[in-house]
């Protein structure tokens, strides 16, 4: 095994220990995107010279922190004083930002090596890049994140930051077979990031380890990793089909309700959940605010660049701006209200567990699918994990979602080991 295929706590032990370097890791992944990338396409900026210099640093410093040498990729809607910040438009083709984004200067802080941005979708809207699934290259990796969620999928580097305004953390891990983390909201700071819509955008984590995601989050917040510890008692999980259910296709419907018997043959403890019919108005709610609050992010470039933008940014904004002020109060109010209503309905349960997307990863690279079943709870704020647990009888990936208490992100972290360990679509 060469060192990229590696996870990023594993690789921080070995460095730790003095049984690899910085710099050998660094060239293994450099390696594998050297032999892979012009087929995935997942990198926007990458130097291979630049990377070796940070990762020869790393080698001859004092240990800086818990990432010490670890290689990270970092979406290119995030600012990196050293690296161009592009957003997949050209209005900032070879925009240089003066300093990296909060998320970006904590990392290296904790010694991390930034090893390179990674394609997003144009300004981390649903107008897809040039990344392929790495799994199937006829395949969608998803979307906004889709370099990030490639790179890590294809054993390029082994963490990697993305964003979620609607589902563009979950949706491409759940394509490409990885782990998506997206926070409670707020929990990580997004200083330095482009907004998309500021009451719902989060930064997030994938990886192929849900260590790594402990590892990351931990120096995100400035806490000490912990070890994940299954619970010593079955959890209690709410199996919550939520009210998109019919857009569910056979893969996902498959892996939800085999996830939900294989939990219930480890001895957990499941129950059916049913809210209120308030939810059914969740997504409409959700993309009136994503589409109001966007296009007033967007002003500057829809005013002075607006035929550089494409067609369906374009239309994301005309909507956005043919909302009225009264319609999007109307739906913050609404998003908040039930935002109370998931927390009394969550409250009993340690986790619940709800479709992760649509399906598999579309065909086709003209679309990087939909996001209705992770934007649900991007609205609602809660903590959510996508586990690659499932395959859709084509072989691409199909995953489960767990949704966990508001500010107990570590408790979900928990219940996903549970969770992993429990569900094994071979049984």
């Amino acid at each position: 095994m060469t060192l990229n295929t590696f996870s990023a706590s594993t690789i921080a032990g070995m460095i730790a220990a003095g049984e690899t370097s910085s710099e050998a890791v660094v060239r293994d992944c450099l390696a594998r995107i050297a032999e892979r990338d012009s087929l995935i396409e997942a990198w926007a900026f990458i130097d291979q010279d630049q990377a070796l210099v940070q990762a020869r640093q790393c080698d001859r410093s004092t240990p800086a922190g818990a990432l010490h040498g670890v290689p990270i990729a970092v979406k290119d809607i995030i600012d990196t004083y050293d690296m161009p910040t592009e957003m997949g438009s050209p209005i900032y083709a070879g925009h240089r930002p003066f300093a990296d984004a909060a998320c970006v200067a904590i990392v290296r802080n904790a010694g991390a090596v930034i090893l390179g941005k990674t394609v997003t979708a144009e300004f981390a809207s649903s107008a897809p890049g040039l990344t392929r699934n790495p799994h199937d290259t006829e395949h969608t990796p998803g979307g906004s994140s889709s370099g990030s969620a490639a790179s890590v999928a294809d054993f390029m580097v082994p963490v990697a930051f993305g964003t979620q305004t609607g589902g563009s953390v979950l949706r491409p891990s759940s394509y490409c077979g990885i782990i998506g983390f997206k926070p409670t909201f707020g929990a990580f700071n997004l200083a330095g990031v482009k907004p998309a819509a500021q009451s719902l955008d989060t930064l997030g984590l994938h990886a192929r380890s849900l260590d790594d995601i402990e590892l990351v989050s931990a120096v995100l917040v400035g806490d000490q990793p912990l070890r994940l510890d299954p619970p010593t008692k079955p959890p209690l999980i709410g199996l919550y089909r939520t009210p998109l259910w019919q857009h569910a296709l056979p893969e996902s419907v498959a892996a939800f309700e085999h996830a939900a018997a294989q939990l219930a043959a480890t001895g957990c403890n499941l129950s059916e959940v049913r809210l209120s019919d308030a939810f059914d108005a969740l997504d409409g709610a959700r993309l009136q605010i994503q589409s109001y609050e966007r296009s007033r992010a967007m002003t500057w470039e829809w005013t002075h660049h607006r035929d550089r933008l494409g067609i369906l940014l374009r239309e994301e904004i005309e909507r956005g701006l043919s909302v009225s002020f009264e319609s999007y109060t109307a739906a913050m109010q609404r998003a908040e209200m039930l935002r109370e209503l998931i927390d009394e309905a969550i409250n009993p349960f340690d986790a619940l567990l709800v479709p992760a997307a649509d399906g598999a990863a579309p065909m086709g690279l003209s679309s990087t699918g939909n996001a209705r079943f992770q934007g649900f709870w991007t609205v609602l704020r809660l903590p959510t994990i996508t586990l690659p647990t499932h395959s859709a009888s084509n072989g691409l990936p199909v995953g489960i979602q767990l949704v966990g208490r508001r500010h107990r992100d570590r408790d979900l972290m928990q219940i996903a080991s549970w969770v992993l360990k429990a569900v094994d679509p071979k049984r």
